[in-house]
């Protein structure tokens, strides 16, 4: 199981990676581990100001629905448009080509209070 440290995760399995006031999210491998195979992800909030916490999508496994919610405040500038036709990325590479969105942060502190690598470690009992 990856963790990288170069990206902040939540308690609901999201990653968020910023850079400048633009953040890419995820969900972590653990997240899509704990999912098994995804075969959709529906994302209809691009262009939306969103809060913290609040569902931004889902993403649909063999056996289960799940929502996406989203790690800081911000606006959905990007949703990933290769996940619509390969939703397995977010399998295969949930930090890299598996991306679901891009958001405009409202606050750069906000991302920087989430967990670090080492707390989400301890979170999942890594």
């Amino acid at each position: 199981m990856e963790f990288p440290s170069n990206v902040r995760y939540t308690k609901d399995h999201e990653w968020i990676r910023l850079d400048g006031d633009i953040a890419t999210v995820g969900i972590t491998d653990f997240a899509q581990g704990e999912l098994g195979d995804i075969v959709f992800v529906d994302i209809p909030t691009e262009g939306e100001t969103l809060a913290s916490e609040e569902v931004f999508g889902s993403v649909e496994a063999v056996k289960t629905v799940s929502d996406l919610y989203l790690p800081v405040a911000g606006e959905i500038v990007e949703v990933n448009a290769d996940i619509d036709g390969q939703p397995d990325l977010v399998n295969s590479d949930p930090y890299g080509a598996g991306w679901m969105v891009r958001i405009k942060v409202a606050s750069v502190a906000d991302v920087e209070a989430l967990l670090d690598v080492d707390a989400y470690r301890a979170l999942v009992g890594a």
